[in-house]
């Protein structure tokens, strides 16, 4: 008896469910391990999500036409868009120029890793780690202190975020500390954790569906239990598909967050 209780001990434990991990996210180094330029998984979707889209829009550019074609439309509608209707809806033509460039590198860029989670074979969104949105958000910091040192000048620059108007000057005292910490910390910190605790979440929450999937209709010994396994095929579709929407509408809205702050570094036009 109690070896046939140990004999089936042993196989629930072999036929159990892998539960996906935030390990999931530091893979393994796969090609130059042990030096500086050590490349893991993650990092090879992002050269080679890099590649593609360098080349997508090469060769788009290369055969553009007077009269576009339906795929060089559907290149210049998204470049198009991020430029009218992310850029110059929230600066100005005249104020966004200087920008469009800037933000449609940011807005594709974010598009395509982030979109390499629902790649099959990719698996992962080359976004899921903290490194690569903070370094967008730290460049768009860097943009807003440019910004506003060259239109207002640092004195001034510092004033206007440190010092707002129509605020009693005792207020200053909690203010101004409050400020600077924004200034500093919060806004690019909250830029990379919005982007980076989206892209994480959701690609857990896809992989349990589809690990309990696995589970329930191949690997689990009490076949009364297969049902469960519809339903979970059925909430990872769904959570295919709202991932995609997901990782579309995170870099919208990181491109138009990084818009609104370097525009607020401007002064205000009475």
């Amino acid at each position: 008896m109690v070896d046939a209780f140990a004999a089936g001990a042993v196989t629930l434990a072999e036929s159990s469910m892998h539960m996906p991990s935030i390990d999931d996210f530091l893979p393994p180094e796969i090609l130059f391990q042990g030096t500086p330029f050590a490349i893991n998984r993650i990092i090879l979707v992002r050269i080679l999500a890099t590649i593609i889209l360098m080349v997508v829009l090469g060769v788009t550019a290369a055969r553009a036409k007077l009269v576009p074609g339906r795929w060089q439309s559907a290149v210049e509608w998204i470049v198009n868009f991020t430029k009218t209707d992310i850029v110059y809806q929230v600066m100005g033509e005249a104020r966004g120029k200087r920008y469009v460039p800037m933000i449609t590198t940011v807005f594709l860029t974010l598009l395509v890793f982030n979109l390499c989670g629902e790649v099959p074979g990719m698996n992962i969104a080359a976004s899921a780690t903290i490194t690569l949105p903070l370094v967008f958000a730290m460049w768009c910091f860097f943009q807003y202190w440019i910004a506003g040192i060259r239109e207002k000048g640092l004195g001034h620059f510092l004033r206007d975020e440190l010092f707002p108007k129509g605020v009693p000057w005792p207020i200053y005292i909690l203010l101004s500390p409050i400020q600077l910490l924004e200034l500093l910390v919060i806004r690019p910190f909250s830029l990379t954790i919005r982007l980076f605790a989206n892209m994480v979440s959701g690609h857990l929450i896809l992989a349990l569906c589809l690990s309990a999937t696995q589970y329930f209709l191949i690997d689990v010994v009490n076949k009364v239990m297969m049902p469960f396994g519809v339903v979970t095929f059925a909430a990872g579709m769904f959570m295919y598909l709202f991932e995609v929407l997901v990782s579309c509408l995170q870099a919208y809205i990181f491109a138009i967050l990084t818009t609104a702050y370097i525009n607020m570094s401007y002064p205000e036009i009475d």
